[in-house]
């Protein structure tokens, strides 16, 4: 193995490279996180036989500031988180939650019907429940043998 002259005097010119490549990294991963949580709420969704559900983390909100809207097969989530009002007059030493409005649509995997809508909130949890309607489910045809 080669013994380059840095390695004898023990120095690695590269190391401050290194140092702010990773102090970058580490800015932009917490300005992404910022951004993602702008993006909010995060959901999930899962299918059933005949319906859809979909659940979105809401902390702090009430089903009075909560909006929805079904469109054939979108649901739209919109919102506004507010600041405590003690926490205008603050001076702020680290503030990660986002504040604000957001909206949040989510791609169906399927029409729903519109009339056939449950949304429950319970700790800061929506799930909103969809019903496929009758004419879009699926039938199982019986086959006969002639």
């Amino acid at each position: 193995m080669l013994m380059t002259q840095f390695d004898r005097l023990g120095w690695d010119p590269f190391a401050e490279m290194r140092r702010l490549r990773e102090d970058m990294n580490r800015l932009f991963d917490d300005v992404a996180e910022v951004s993602a949580s702008r993006l909010s709420p995060p959901v999930n969704l899962w299918i059933g036989d005949n319906s859809v559900v979909v659940t979105a983390e809401l902390p702090g909100l009430t089903p009075e500031d909560v909006d929805l809207t079904i469109r054939e097969d979108t649901l739209t989530i919109r919102g506004e988180r507010k600041p405590a009002a003690e926490a205008e007059q603050a001076s702020w030493h680290r503030r990660e939650r986002a504040y604000g409005t957001f909206s949040r649509t989510i791609s169906l995997p399927y029409r729903v019907d519109p009339d056939h809508v449950q949304a429950r909130f319970r700790n800061g949890v929506l799930e909103v429940e969809m019903q496929r309607p009758e004419a879009d489910r699926p039938r199982r045809i019986a086959i006969s043998s002639q």
